[in-house]
């Protein structure tokens, strides 16, 4: 296969208004809250660029700008910070506009994450492409969007990456059914969008990578839009299923689903505590607070 990812593109849906978030995303796009010193999208970057992808895709909404300007070259920045002295900063500010070639494409209205996929379609070429959604940062030894490649590159078949979740967070989630094919692989047989414990096909929750072969493009053209217009990715991929085989890759490591406050003061304290600087600080005033009286 030569290097992972190699000639491979990215996608990254990042064209959401992030409402849950507001006021905070009134001016400021969801993906550029920053996870102690680095920006949401820059960490889902960082993943497909150590997957072996350097041709990445950023599908944009209005009035996000701020995405661009953080991967584009900062010459004022830069002469700054080496007039003080700041040169490790100068590195790590350069590294962030060399770590890939991204394209940045408009999806100027709200119509469904398939409609977003089929957006990036005059950029990719005629071959598989990854997915990596904004919303989730994924934390693993071996990166997820790499474990899917290798996944791919055994089945020749799109793959999404699946997560175990408790019975009673299923409704949350788009639910796969299928036959375990290896220890981390199936072939699925069912995707049930937020179904009820009792009706979910099993407890494999899709999120938020994925390697998609070029048929999931007709696939989207044949798909009804639903709810508010959208079109769903899901329900393409459903009917992509209908043609050829696709599997479902249950990922190692650790998946922050950040577009939520919650999952976002999650990921935050747990980075945090992952790092040196941080972590004894941290760790302490944690224990503090967890014996202070409750009022």
């Amino acid at each position: 296969m030569g290097s992972v990812g190699e000639n491979m593109k990215a996608v990254i849906p990042a064209a959401g208004f992030g409402t849950r978030f507001l006021p905070a995303t009134k001016a400021q796009p969801k993906e550029m809250l920053a996870l102690i010193d680095k920006p949401i999208i820059q960490y889902v970057v960082e993943e497909a660029v150590q997957s072996g992808i350097t041709d990445i895709i950023i599908i944009t909404g209005p009035r996000k700008r701020a995405i661009q300007e953080h991967f584009d070259p900062s010459p004022e920045l830069e002469e700054f910070l080496l007039e003080h002295g700041k040169t490790e900063q100068v590195e790590n500010i350069r590294k962030i506009s060399r770590m890939a070639r991204i394209t940045y494409v408009l999806q100027d209205r709200a119509l469904g994450l398939g409609h977003a996929i089929q957006c990036a379609r005059p950029h990719l070429q005629d071959g598989p492409f990854a997915v990596l959604f904004g919303d989730d940062v994924m934390v693993s030894n071996v990166p997820v969007t790499r474990q899917l490649i290798k996944c791919h590159h055994d089945r020749l078949a799109s793959v999404l990456s699946v997560m175990q979740v408790p019975e009673e967070q299923v409704e949350q989630y788009g639910i796969i059914g299928g036959t375990a094919v290896d220890g981390r692989t199936y072939e699925i047989s069912a995707m049930v969008e937020k179904p009820s414990p009792d009706q979910a096909p099993s407890r494999l929750a899709i999120d938020g990578r994925a390697i998609l072969e070029p048929d999931i493009f007709d696939a989207i053209d044949n798909t009804e839009p639903g709810k508010g217009g959208e079109i769903q990715l899901t329900d393409a991929i459903n009917r992509m299923r209908t043609r050829r085989k696709v599997y479902a890759y249950r990922h190692e490591g650790t998946r922050y689903d950040v577009g939520t406050p919650t999952g976002y003061v999650k990921a935050t304290i747990d980075m945090a505590l992952s790092r040196e600087e941080f972590k004894h600080t941290l760790r302490n005033y944690l224990e503090t607070i967890n014996k202070a009286p409750r009022s």
